[in-house]
């Protein structure tokens, strides 16, 4: 069958901000006296803000509530957008060459808020039909709960969604949706070679995905 929609992540897919993210929570936690860890990064890949929000508090030490946590570094992160959004080159082409053909929705483990701003600084919120966060769902990446949650709120089966995804987590939660996955290897983070495996094709950068490309892939069996 041909693909009915699809569904991209945000961070390290459209925008280079995975190292944005880390750079924010390292330096609460360092602020705040926690005890900042050098596999941080990768432990905290694909997480929810709920679960990322418990990992600095109960694992590196952020003597601060919950809510704290969170607003401090989303105020880091939207200070960060505001005066250089990192859209990555090809992004906006992409998104708006596929939203010509197909629905798109959005699956991306950012806060709501950073959602928005993104996608709007980048002049792309008119493209997508939904955009999920996964703090909207029960389960951050690797579970499939924010690709199945797109896929629902597009109307379209996921098993005929495209996911399109750089990390490790994201492409084990696209493929746990049943949905047919491109990866962007993040540079940064690159996926373990057990999750490419998933993915029915892998691509350099972003720009490289064309219609043609979305056409002729073979759905999940």
């Amino acid at each position: 069958m041909a693909p009915a929609a699809v569904v991209f992540d945000l961070d390290g897919v459209l925008l280079d901000s995975e190292t944005r993210w880390n750079e924010a929570k390292e330096a609460l936690v360092r602020e705040a006296g926690g005890r900042w860890r050098d596999d941080a990064p990768t432990q905290m890949m694909g997480m929810s803000s709920p679960e990322w929000v418990a990992y600095l508090r109960d694992s590196l030490g952020v003597p601060m509530d919950a809510e704290a946590i969170n607003r401090d570094v989303v105020r880091r992160m939207e200070e960060g957008y505001r005066r250089e959004l990192p859209l990555l080159p090809g992004a906006g082409d992409v998104v708006r060459a596929l939203a010509g053909r197909w629905p798109l929705g959005l699956a991306s483990s950012s806060n709501r808020e950073i959602i928005d701003l993104a996608l709007e600084l980048a002049g792309l919120s008119g493209a997508f039909r939904a955009t999920v966060s996964s703090e909207e769902v029960d389960r951050g990446k690797p579970a499939p709960d924010v690709y199945v949650e797109a896929a629902r709120r597009l109307g379209v089966d996921p098993g005929r969604c495209v996911a399109i995804e750089d990390s490790s987590n994201g492409l084990r939660a696209g493929a746990a949706a049943g949905m047919t996955v491109i990866a962007v290897p993040n540079p940064h983070y690159p996926p373990a070679p057990e999750a490419l495996r998933l993915a029915a094709v892998t691509v350099a950068v972003v720009g490289d995905i064309t219609p043609t490309l979305i056409e002729e892939l073979d759905p999940p069996r």
